[in-house]
């Protein structure tokens, strides 16, 4: 009878259908399972580059969200939950997190007007002016405007050229653009603390990285893992 009683006066709290956003989550009351030790041991361990892949749905999304919530210093969402006492909240790192998951990407055109807006809304909200070479300036005015060095986030690495993964001469050409791109995450290493990319696939036969060979992949790791883990292996010649 006591037991149901105070199952009675205990708030329910919501699930978070569809929503992927940590703080969305926090800050609504939703319910959320701890696993914030984790991104305490990816922050804390030898590395400082990170691959994930997980099928769609599997809340890449929502761990990306939580780190950058972590790194920014936003402490109050942490309220209760590991990190909360295991983390130097006196320390807020600049955070440039992009996405490829929404939209489709067609061409090369809609790909690099994608990331140049990416970039300038983050040179927006950080006061600075971007010229040439947008992403490096970027990582390192950043990391010269906060004295901290930066994290790099991304979500859906290989959206792009999954999009056009039956028109190889598109892929190809996206391939193409998106290693420049990532590339410049090997050539800011002074500038930066952390980087952890996510996506659906992960490619063979191509260097899409462009020699980030200390680039970390847990996606097999035991204590990363979930259910139904399946790892999608593409060969893009």
């Amino acid at each position: 009878m006591k037991t149901h009683k105070l199952r009675e006066n205990r708030p329910v709290k919501r699930l978070p259908i569809g929503i992927q956003t940590f703080s969305k989550i926090r800050e609504g009351g939703y319910c959320y399972v701890d696993k914030t030790n984790l991104i305490y041991q990816l922050a804390h361990s030898s590395g400082e580059y990170y691959f994930l892949s997980r099928p769609r749905s599997f809340g890449k999304f929502l761990l990306v969200s939580t780190l950058k919530a972590a790194f920014s210093g936003q402490k109050e969402l942490f309220m209760g939950l590991y990190l909360e006492k295991n983390w130097d909240w006196d320390i807020e790192y600049p955070v440039i997190d992009i996405s490829f998951g929404g939209g489709v990407f067609e061409n090369r055109e809609i790909l690099d007007k994608t990331i140049h807006s990416i970039l300038k809304r983050h040179a927006l909200s950080n006061s600075i002016e971007l010229t040439e070479d947008k992403f490096k300036e970027l990582i390192q005015q950043l990391n010269s405007k906060y004295n901290q060095r930066v994290v790099i986030l991304v979500d859906e690495y290989d959206k792009p050229i999954l999009d056009n993964i039956e028109k190889s001469d598109i892929a190809i050409e996206i391939r193409e653009g998106l290693k420049n791109f990532y590339s410049v995450i090997k050539d800011s290493d002074a500038y930066t603390k952390f980087a952890f990319l996510t996506g659906v696939s992960k490619f063979i036969k191509v260097s899409l990285f462009s020699g980030l060979n200390n680039l970390k992949n847990i996606t097999l790791e035991k204590r990363y893992e979930c259910n139904q883990n399946r790892t999608l292996i593409i060969a893009l010649n």
